[in-house]
């Protein structure tokens, strides 16, 4: 999974496993902007989802739905490409494909890989000895826009692009197909058994989505072919048109879908600036669109729109660079993270849109999903006085003030262009040099300002002296946190129904490359240990739930103990949409059922 984009958002993942909103955005351009101005979400005609964790939709049976209509979505830019499994993947990637390709399992409101019926009757591992055996057995009614069936020659071809053995193809990552030792018919054409090399607890992380055997069979395809368009389909709906100059994607009912067909005659994804959806909403040029908070007031006064929200499927954090300076030493991270009141930011963020305030407790499962345990006790409860104290053992001291001095207070801060100096009143020094971590924004973001100014306020309380700086976009990810150029940043992770394989890179130690660079795959913070490493990769392997969840909680808590990664809140997810349309909203995890989206009769 390839998760490198700009950390003003959330980092693209794999689009079979990051099953986000009905909003198309693309993550590589979602601010986290989760504004901490008192603001109230309102609700759009229809109910939440009964019983559903995590998720805030206008939801209504199908006899509710009316039939046709063209339904207009913003997105932040066009899909880069309609590959899933190129680099350059985004989120309306993962809107087309959900809505057009095969996946054999989808999410449901609690982050669980649920088996899709419309693909796949059965799959479950059939044999463990010698080797682990998955078998799928096929819709028989499943088949491609060109009338052929889907079958073993898709799965197969798909299997041989993404395993890593061919480098013609270019792809972002193997994980899951690397394991495959071989891809056979079963009993008969609606049959196909995957074998394992090596076990693999992800299993069902894989063929979604899965492509014909037309795009994954040759590189020339797979490289290119699908970037911009997919001319063989299997889902309810179809790719039409794409419009670059209009910035638009048209997607069709798909007239041979054997499921419950398309209630709307075509939806289409339109490139909209954010600050514009409110009043486009307004004006019924858009059906559907996530915001960002900071225009949910615009949104509510808007007739006839309304706003659903709930915790979505990624999480902001405070990123600790340990590969050098101050934070190289374990004890001034784990005084930075006992010196942030994290529950204070997590109600700021999210008391104002009636979320829970709860400050996340992990790194690896979110709140809204099955099995979430908060395991910051690994770490410690906030404190000034322990902070102060490790600081002190690491040999920070505070100065002893002159009579007579005049102290800076708290917080007081000191603006030189893109650069922010929050000075404490009295910073600890160590051989006459001031303790400052340089803390890396992007620019024009007002909760980052909001979050990123807490956060410099409470370190500023022992003694801690902060430079926020300010970073275009663009700029912000490459320039800075992938190439380690900061002390401290913020930015989000999507999370994963599939922990152990897709949040491995993230935490995985660095390890020393050919060439003398630090090899440090997605783990930003250049911090890792030997024990993380072991417990994720027998996680991956442990085809028992229960025994590989174990594992995931262990390494967990030693994530936390490592204090590189300190996790702040599941972020929001807002959605504003005109009061007709159902089916739609707030997904957070689960997946959507394209299908079912619709105007109300």
């Amino acid at each position: 999974m390839n998760r490198s984009a700009k950390p003003t958002a959330v980092p693209p993942a794999a689009p079979e496993r990051r099953r986000r909103a009905v909003s198309a955005t693309a993550c590589v351009a979602m601010a986290l902007t989760v504004g901490a101005t008192a603001l109230t979400a309102c609700s759009s005609s229809g109910t939440k989802a009964a019983g559903t964790a995590g998720t805030d939709v206008a939801a209504v049976s199908r006899a509710g739905v009316r039939a046709g209509g063209s339904l207009t979505w913003a997105v932040d830019q066009m899909p880069k490409t309609l590959n899933a499994y190129q680099s350059d993947a985004d989120a309306g990637t993962t809107t087309v494909t959900g809505a057009t390709l095969p996946a054999m399992f989808r999410l449901d409101g609690r982050g669980t890989p649920q088996l899709d019926p419309d693909y796949a009757t059965s799959a479950k591992v059939t044999a463990q000895d010698p080797r682990q055996v998955v078998t799928y057995d096929l819709n028989p009614k499943a088949k491609w826009s060109d009338g052929r069936a889907i079958g073993v020659a898709d799965f197969t071809a798909q299997w041989k692009a993404l395993g890593g053995k061919n480098t013609a193809f270019w792809t972002a990552r193997n994980a899951g197909y690397d394991r495959i030792s071989g891809i056979s018919r079963g009993a008969n054409a609606h049959q196909v058994k995957v074998t394992f090399a090596t076990p693999y607890a992800d299993w069902r992380s894989l063929f979604a989505p899965l492509y014909p055997k037309s795009v994954t069979g040759s590189a020339d395809a797979f490289n290119d072919g699908a970037r911009t368009s997919l001319p063989v389909s299997a889902g309810p709906f179809t790719v039409k048109a794409e419009d670059a100059k209009a910035g638009t994607v048209t997607l069709a009912r798909n007239a041979g879908w054997w499921g419950d067909p398309a209630k709307l005659n075509q939806i289409v994804l339109t490139a909209v600036p954010r600050a514009q959806r409110p009043a486009a909403l307004a004006a019924g040029k858009l059906d559907v669109a996530e915001i960002d908070p900071g225009e949910l007031a615009a949104a509510k006064r808007a007739k006839g729109v309304g706003v659903r929200t709930a915790p979505d499927a990624a999480y902001a954090q405070l990123a600790l660079n340990g590969s050098s300076g101050p934070l190289a030493d374990e004890r001034i991270r784990h005084a930075v993270a006992r010196a942030i009141d994290r529950k204070k930011i997590a109600e700021a963020v999210l008391k104002p849109l009636g979320l829970p305030t709860k400050p996340l407790g992990n790194h690896l499962v979110l709140p809204s999903q099955a099995g979430y345990a908060d395991h910051s006790s690994a770490l410690g409860t906030a404190d000034a006085q322990q902070a102060a104290a490790l600081l002190a053992d690491a040999g920070w001291q505070r100065p002893v003030g002159k009579t007579g001095e005049k102290a800076a207070g708290p917080g007081r801060t000191a603006a030189s262009g893109a650069l922010t100096v929050v000075e404490p009143a009295k910073a600890v020094t160590k051989n006459g040099k001031e303790l400052t971590m340089r803390f890396v924004l992007p620019a024009d973001s007002p909760t980052l300002d909001d979050v990123g100014g807490q956060i410099a306020r409470m370190l500023s309380r022992i003694g801690i002296r902060t430079e926020i700086s300010k970073v275009d976009d663009d700029s912000f990810f490459q320039d800075h946190i992938a190439s380690g150029d900061f002390d401290m940043a913020l930015y989000s992770w999507p999370g994963t129904a599939y922990p152990a394989t897709d949040d491995t890179p993230i935490f995985a130690k660095p390890v020393p490359a050919p060439d003398g660079s630090l090899a440090v795959a997605q783990n930003y913070t250049r911090v890792g240990t030997d024990q993380i490493d072991q417990l994720l990769a027998r996680a991956g392997s442990e085809l028992d739930a229960g025994q590989a969840r174990s594992l995931t909680n262990q390494a967990d808590a030693r994530i936390w103990a490592a204090a590189a990664s300190i996790p702040l809140y599941q972020r929001p997810e807002v959605v504003a949409l005109r009061a007709n349309v159902v089916n739609a909203g707030a997904f957070g995890f689960q997946t959507p059922s394209y299908q079912n989206i619709g105007f109300r009769k």
